[in-house]
């Protein structure tokens, strides 16, 4: 079977307008879309939240109030109204009856929002090496986890460290291991215990322009193509981090390798550790 998770979910630019409805239904509002990948559904959700905007944490029960009109009613910030249930102890069958989300999902949601309480009873001196690692494979960022237990993002990574609480490098494997997988389609996970390919270093990394927004679209992709095609022509191998599967930078013959991932201090720091690159270019 196959060992990894992927979530997409799309990109609704509704607060650029005046007097437009939140709603979303069957008309296409969004502008932009994301990926994202891991070996929990916990762990690609809330990287996928993530990557739609930057100024959100994650699965996060404080960005919306409860309102079970737009529990009803889908909108384009619905998800934050359910974390906000969750927080205030609405049931998985209340929420089913409310939302018509399969039973499945709300479980997944639900200890999201549990293991966050659990985050917040704890301070930041008293965090276990368990405790955080199991955060880490929920998918909770170290930015996130700081909020939760009062701290800082920084202070957070450097205990990681010292905990030795590290990614690994995952291959996706499109064939379920029944031939070996030569795909460079790279993704960083804690639900694991190896990475699946060498670090020679000697890369160029290059951080692609993320989800498309109004304002920002196909054309600053470009850049990075152009930047991937020109380091190709001179010979030097390439390393592209970009979450957007809608962009050509993404194309698995586009560059050595394709880190479907955040683009955030978080991940580009922790893939840059991993692969020692010997240089890095912003598009």
């Amino acid at each position: 079977s196959l060992d990894y998770c992927v979530v997409k979910i799309p990109r609704w630019d509704l607060a650029k307008f005046n007097r437009v409805s939140t709603k979303i239904g069957s008309s296409m509002k969004s502008v932009g879309e994301v990926m994202a990948i891991g070996r929990n559904f916990e762990e690609a959700f809330q990287k996928a939240l993530r990557m739609v905007d930057e100024n959100v944490n994650g699965f996060d029960p404080y960005i919306k109030p409860v309102n079970e009109n737009e529990l009803r009613e889908p909108t384009d910030k619905r998800m934050f109204v359910l974390a906000a249930a969750l927080k205030e102890n609405y049931t998985v069958a209340k929420l089913y009856e409310l939302t018509k989300i399969d039973r499945w999902f709300l479980e997944k949601f639900k200890n999201i929002v549990e293991y966050y309480k659990i985050l917040e009873s704890i301070n930041s001196g008293s965090i276990t090496h368990e405790i955080l690692k199991s955060a880490k494979q929920m998918g909770f960022s170290d930015k996130q986890i700081a909020v939760a237990i009062k701290s800082t993002e920084l202070a957070v990574r450097k205990l990681r460290e010292e905990f030795k609480i590290t990614p690994f490098v995952k291959q996706i494997d499109t064939v379920a291991a029944e031939w070996p997988a030569s795909t460079n389609y790279l993704y960083l996970t804690y639900n694991g215990s190896t990475h699946d390919l060498q670090f020679p270093g000697e890369f160029i990394m290059v951080l692609g322009s993320g989800v498309y927004r109004i304002g920002s679209s196909v054309e600053f992709d470009w850049c990075a193509v152009g930047c991937l095609r020109e380091l190709k022509n001179q010979n030097k191998k390439t390393i592209m981090v970009n979450y957007n599967p809608e962009t050509v930078s993404t194309d698995y013959d586009m560059s050595d390798r394709l880190y479907f991932e955040e683009i955030s201090f978080e991940v580009v720091m922790d893939i840059y550790n991993i692969e020692q690159p010997s240089g890095v270019i912003l598009c």
